[in-house]
């Protein structure tokens, strides 16, 4: 029996943050899952497929971790592959009641553990907004995501902003 948990969000993108909690939860457990949730009403800067493409790529080197796309429950997830434990990374007290919440209602329908792993506070300022917004206005965001994220950021921004504006 493997002891199986994931570590889910948008990732749109992944920064070091994320990578720090995926990478600590794959010292934990014998499968880290990582589910990139998809919310058909927000407009990412990169696809479901681009954000799980450049997931495997970065934790390819950790051997334990299964990347995949998940659209609807989180709990559902967790049913379909027998995952018993979800990890959290918290940034902050504001992060905490959110989380909470999310933790109770999770348990309360399938009985799924949500585990908290306070991130080191070396990330605790990281979203993947204010990076896009950072990086969207010119800011070197190069020591907050890894190189293969830099890359593909800087050349998305590149492309919108070659392309014409509409009225």
């Amino acid at each position: 029996m493997f002891r199986r948990a994931v570590c889910p969000g948008s990732f749109d993108p992944i920064h070091n943050g994320h990578l720090d909690i995926i990478e600590r939860a794959s010292r934990l457990y014998d499968v880290v899952h990582v589910a990139v949730l998809v919310n058909p009403s927000k407009k990412g800067m990169f696809s479901v497929d681009e954000r799980v493409a450049m997931i495997e790529e970065i934790t390819a080197g950790y051997g334990n971790v299964k990347v995949e796309s998940h659209q609807g429950l989180l709990v559902d997830y967790c049913r379909d592959r027998d995952i018993p434990a979800i990890v959290k990374g918290l940034r902050a007290v504001s992060d905490f009641d959110y989380e909470l919440q999310m933790a109770q209602m999770n348990f309360g329908l399938t009985g799924v553990e949500t585990l908290f792993v306070p991130t080191n506070p070396t990330y605790s300022f990281q979203s993947s907004s204010l990076i896009k917004e950072v990086a969207i206005l010119g800011g070197d965001v190069s020591h907050l995501v890894p190189d293969l994220v830099l890359r593909r950021l800087t050349e998305r921004i590149a492309e919108r902003s070659s392309q014409p504006t509409k009225p």
